[in-house]
């Protein structure tokens, strides 16, 4: 909805979206103080949650800024990470959020002084929980010791499932709740990307190569099997990705962006089902004979 990844994205959508999320039965409500050079989604949200405050979950980050040069920055020193809650607190209208992600770590700054910055948060009520978000294990770790987790945030789809193998047992062990972001790995399973000239010329998502070359073929031939499962389901591709990933061992939430009500309206009907075994059985194995796909990390 900032606009900052994506095209064509407006006020009037956007909160159309926020609005229809709710309708939709969606109480989870995830934001940062980068998502828009101006803090676009925190004030989008701002316009619409304080009247259903009580209703809803708003998980917030920071530690990345946009700079001089308009460049996203990463800072997870204490008094940035205060100052960034504060802000974002104000943009959103609220008093507190029931969640504080500390966005990346910052290279320069030990993830236990961050986390312990988060801390103090939550001492004063700012906070109610801590959160990690784009953090290797071992950096989740030092945090957890630093200042318990309630949450990660970690990237994670039916083709990029590499905290199944440390992370996400670790994180079970330890109760803490895992909220995955690219359940639709940016659109391309969903279903509606077909080949390539369906993204615009300006679309950040070329730069990627899970939309490029032999990677997108294999990925658009993945989907045509997606596509049958949900047609023999009566669902819509984005929903039955989306079940699938919820319904994973250690998921908690599956984090899924729209800039149109239609597009949430969607997704949303992923909830309040399960896949059948065998249904589940073929995704698997479509899963299974696709493969781990490549892609280009980026921060969320």
């Amino acid at each position: 909805m900032a606009g900052v990844t994506t095209l064509g994205a407006n006020e009037a959508d956007s909160l159309a979206t926020i609005r229809a999320a709710l309708d939709a039965g969606v109480n989870y409500f995830d934001t940062a103080y980068c998502y828009g050079p101006a803090g676009e989604s925190d004030l989008l949200l701002g316009q619409v949650l304080p009247t259903v405050r009580e209703q809803v979950v708003i998980a917030a980050k920071g530690g990345i800024h946009y700079n001089a040069a308009g460049q996203q920055q990463q800072d997870g020193r204490p008094a940035t990470l205060a100052a960034e809650c504060e802000k974002s607190l104000q943009r959103l209208k609220t008093d507190r959020v029931e969640l504080f992600y500390l966005h990346s770590p910052d290279p320069a700054v030990p993830v236990s002084e961050s986390a312990g910055a988060i801390a103090e948060l939550i001492q004063q009520g700012k906070a109610l929980s801590a959160g990690a978000s784009n953090c290797t294990l071992e950096q989740i770790q030092d945090f957890h010791a630093a200042c318990p987790l309630a949450a990660v945030q970690l990237p994670y789809n039916m083709l990029q499932r590499d905290i199944e193998q440390l992370t996400l047992p670790w994180c079970r062990e330890q109760g803490i709740a895992v909220c995955v972001y690219w359940p639709l790995m940016k659109g391309l399973l969903a279903g509606a990307i077909r080949k390539q000239s369906d993204l615009a010329p300006r679309d950040k998502r070329r730069e990627y190569p899970m939309y490029q070359g032999d990677e997108f073929e294999a990925n658009r031939a993945f989907v045509e099997r997606l596509q049958a499962v949900a047609d023999a389901a009566g669902r819509t591709v984005p929903q039955v990705v989306v079940n699938w990933t919820i319904h994973q061992p250690g998921i908690t939430a599956a984090l899924c962006g729209a800039k149109r009500p239609w597009q949430i309206e969607d997704t949303a009907g992923a909830m309040g089902w399960q896949l059948s075994a065998e249904q589940m059985a073929t995704v698997n194995q479509a899963i299974a004979d696709r493969g781990q796909a490549a892609v280009k990390r980026a921060f969320r």
